[in-house]
């Protein structure tokens, strides 16, 4: 698939913007704060309705404006047209020119994987980030996913109130709450399930692709879910849970809150059984969310038989050579491949040669040439 077309109305530092695309590489430059990095944020936001570096939605809108709209046509088996308007606490979805009933097939239908400066944060930041970088993936291979996992939020919510209640003495529904609990573990064990099958699936590549870019051995990504699980059968996952639930409760009640199910879960990176964040080095770091994304390339091709749209957002820049070649051996020439850069002298010649340079000053296309 690939993105053949964008608008942009007020997004970010773009006012009123139109470009079109190359179906293979595509070179965006320019000085830095001039809109390219805000370009790459509206593709990703326009087919996963979330921004992966801004947590208040209403700060995409362009200062002193009440709305932003983003339009794109979608090239794959049959063309598509996504449609996202955005206003300070409203978002509307359509999919040619039809509004979507649900977010969750919106964003299973578009497959995007961005590699940014934000990446380093999947490591260095805390668990919330990647419990939230987890979900998104998943939910671009699986509606379903995204829907358990919108409710489970709501759920927890509800039952947080609860222990809030209880905690200052109030009278409760007790039977519903029991329900409630009940139906927090129905859809944690389906969370918890699919968390585990998605990561060991990037396992499965994970090591070999880390090997082939920095010439380390022993990288891996390891699943902490918040109880210790002795095995993720269905039957086993619900028991414990609701065993850890029933002994807990008044200890739930005095903190107010729950404290276990998917959204304390946690994953970690490793090398050689050590957590790279407290043991690697940057470099290794970098390398570790480089190869954590090339990883994902290749899930993203098996599940869904088609490659993602790829966006690199000033990645070359920190690469010596060596390490630049073995990323572009990991990007396929049938995939579409949008780049920032500040400097043209930081992409490899032959990246140059193919693609499409869009040059960006001030939120417009100063010039738009085929090297």
């Amino acid at each position: 698939m690939y993105i053949k077309n964008l608008e942009i109305h007020n997004f970010r530092n773009y006012s009123n913007f139109k470009i079109d695309f190359d179906p293979h590489i595509n070179i965006i430059y320019g000085d830095n704060g001039q809109g390219k990095t805000n370009l790459l944020e509206s593709i990703y936001v326009l087919a996963l309705t979330k921004s992966h570096r801004a947590y208040i939605e209403s700060n995409l809108i362009k200062d002193g404006e009440k709305e932003a709209v983003l339009k794109g046509t979608i090239l794959m088996d049959m063309p598509y047209n996504l449609y996202l308007h955005l206003g300070k606490s409203t978002k509307h979805l359509k999919i040619d020119d039809n509004p979507v009933k649900t977010i969750s097939s919106y964003i299973a239908k578009t497959n995007v994987i961005i590699f940014s400066s934000e990446d380093l944060d999947l490591i260095k930041g805390g668990p919330a980030g990647r419990r939230k970088y987890l979900d998104l993936e998943i939910s671009q291979l699986s509606a379903n996913y995204y829907t358990v996992e919108n409710d489970l939020t709501k759920l927890l919510k509800i039952r947080n109130d609860y222990l809030k209640k209880m905690n200052n003495g109030e009278p409760v529904d007790m039977s519903y709450f029991d329900i409630l609990t009940d139906y927090i573990v129905n859809k944690s064990v389906f969370i918890y399930q699919m968390r585990k099958t998605y990561i060991d699936k990037v396992n499965k590549v994970l090591p070999k692709i880390f090997k082939e870019i920095s010439g380390l051995t022993g990288f891996n990504l390891k699943y902490n879910p918040s109880i210790d699980f002795e095995n993720f059968s269905s039957e086993y996952l619900k028991e414990t849970l609701k065993q850890k639930f029933k002994d807990n409760l008044d200890k739930e009640i005095i903190l107010k809150t729950t404290l276990y199910g998917p959204q304390r879960d946690d994953f970690t990176f490793c090398l050689e059984d050590n957590n790279l964040r407290e043991f690697g080095s940057q470099g290794q770091q970098k390398m570790a969310v480089i190869a954590l994304k090339l990883s994902e390339i290749e899930v993203f091709k098996d599940y869904k038989k088609q490659n993602p749209i790829i966006l690199l957002d000033d990645v070359f820049s920190d690469l010596d050579n060596t390490k630049k070649n073995n990323l572009l051996k990991h990007l396929d020439g049938d995939m579409q491949i949008i780049i920032t850069t500040t400097d043209l002298k930081n992409i490899d010649k032959r990246l140059l040669e193919k693609a499409k340079l869009i040059h960006i000053k001030s939120g417009q296309i100063i010039e738009n040439e085929v090297a």
